[in-house]
């Protein structure tokens, strides 16, 4: 009699936008293998997107191309479709789901609290499915997501304002496309105004794959920058809109592709090698959230 197959922990492929799609492919060649392989059943969530129909064709195309010959869209265009129990079935089956680019206020607006978002937490949490979602689709993983942002020379208080993630992981801010358009100064003051969250900013091409309760690992051409402002100083508070806070003591990490680190005590080789100022990083990213 075989052994029954390992429990799988679960995996979020975070994509900061613009992946290749076309060459090599190593992301999407990436999540297809944490979903278990061209075997695997893939749905597209293609919501964030006004252009949904021309969204689909590019990742059917690269899905295809990666040999998933069972992946198929998940064409949503109002709330009563999130709720209906045909594509909360679906998700249900899905060894992957992906999230497209486009707009994570819309993305939100139609899934947000429906079943198929309560679906898609099963699936992640309990049979450990990969959720992938490349820049709006990104930004939408956390429960805190960037909702509105001005790119400007400096941080400024009340450039940014911050709505409800699917809370895929907790206590973090996502931004993508994070070098490329010069984001820095945007997730400083996201951290400025909530020195609670951390700030993860994504390059274009480039995915932060997370590990439920092991570790992390960088992909593709770029790297993450992690802003920590937890024990920062700042006058923010005293300030008045649009002016630039003091921020004294502001941590950062940058990831480049390649980068890989476990939590200790895990069986991965990585975190023997994990920095002492990553540990609390790790914890609270890596963390398995229960069903809310």
């Amino acid at each position: 009699m075989s052994e029954p197959a390992p429990a799988r922990n679960g995996h979020l492929v975070i994509i900061g936008g613009h992946e290749d799609r076309k060459h090599d492919m190593a992301i999407l060649s990436r999540f297809v293998e944490l979903c278990g392989g061209s075997g695997a059943k893939i749905v597209v969530i293609t919501a964030a997107s006004t252009v949904a129909d021309e969204m689909w064709q590019v990742y059917d195309s690269a899905f295809g191309m990666l040999g998933v010959s069972r992946h198929s869209h998940l064409e949503l265009t109002s709330r009563q479709d999130a709720n209906s129990a045909q594509f909360v079935a679906q998700v249900a089956e899905a060894d992957g789901i992906f999230m497209t680019g486009g707009d994570q206020k819309r993305l939100l607006a139609l899934i947000g609290g429906t079943a198929l978002d309560a679906e898609m937490h099963i699936a992640l949490k309990l049979r450990g499915a990969t959720i992938g979602g490349t820049s709006a689709g990104a930004s939408a993983m956390s429960g805190h997501m960037l909702a509105q942002g001005r790119v400007e020379l400096h941080p400024e208080k009340g450039s940014v304002s911050l709505g409800a993630g699917l809370g895929f992981l907790h206590r973090v801010v996502i931004d993508q496309h994070f070098s490329e358009r010069q984001r820095l100064s945007r997730l400083l003051s996201v951290v400025a105004q909530n020195p609670y969250l951390q700030g993860i900013g994504i390059d274009e091409d480039t995915a932060l794959v997370i590990e439920r309760g092991v570790g992390i690992e960088v992909l593709g051409q770029g790297a993450v920058t992690i802003v920590d402002g937890r024990s920062m100083t700042t006058n923010v508070a005293d300030i008045k809109d649009r002016a630039t806070p003091e921020l004294i003591d502001v941590r950062l990490h940058l990831l480049p592709a390649g980068s890989k680190y476990a939590l200790p005590g895990s069986d991965d080789p990585a975190s023997n090698r994990l920095p002492l100022p990553l540990i609390d990083m790790l914890e609270i990213i890596t963390k398995r959230t229960p069903i809310q």
